[in-house]
């Protein structure tokens, strides 16, 4: 009788270790189905922001350098409700200054005195006010690379360089710009 009780006992527990296995999931429930991309690139010591399509109703945008780690910094603009409608966007010089505003964002937090963001190794960018996902780039990827390609195609993050053509003919199917709703 132990010995039917132990198998059993055995059996149960390969079950449920199988069950808990197989019912976890790596990927966060809220992660898109597809890459989620803006575009970066840095042109006459200037950081560009491209995000691909569109994004309305834009009441704040973040960037996050090295998220998780010592150095993390992060600057904010800002823009009241209703919002703004947000595509194009020149974020900073290399030499660390915040570009004035010549739209509706301001700059609500600039980044530290002296901070040098040349130097971080990633660079998050959130997005505020409409459903949008993050985006992730490598900077010294953006500043070593820019500079080699057209000045109408943008480092999508892993993806790579694109362009306008490129976006409209893989967004839905291989990537997600920021602002484009999950299909799925």
């Amino acid at each position: 009788m132990a010995d039917i009780r132990r198998r059993l006992g055995v059996v149960v527990t390969t079950l449920l270790a199988a069950t808990v296995a197989v019912a976890c999931d790596t990927k966060a429930p809220f992660a898109p189905s597809l890459p989620a991309v803006a575009g970066f690139r840095v042109d006459d010591g200037v950081l560009k922001l491209w995000t691909g399509t569109p994004c309305e109703g834009v009441t704040r945008l973040t960037l996050l350098f090295d998220t998780g780690t010592s150095k993390s910094t992060e600057q904010v603009w800002t823009a009241p409700p209703p919002g703004v409608r947000l595509e194009y966007m020149d974020l900073l010089t290399t030499a660390g200054e915040s570009l004035p505003a010549d739209g509706p964002l301001e700059v609500q937090k600039p980044l530290p005195a002296g901070y040098d963001w040349t130097k971080a190794a990633s660079l998050n960018l959130s997005v505020g006010g409409p459903t949008a996902f993050g985006a992730w780039v490598d900077v010294a990827r953006v500043l070593r690379e820019s500079a080699e390609h057209p000045s109408d195609s943008y480092l999508f993050g892993e993806l790579g360089w694109l362009d306008a053509a490129d976006v409209q003919r893989e967004n839905q199917k291989s990537l997600l710009t920021i602002c484009t709703p999950d299909p799925n």
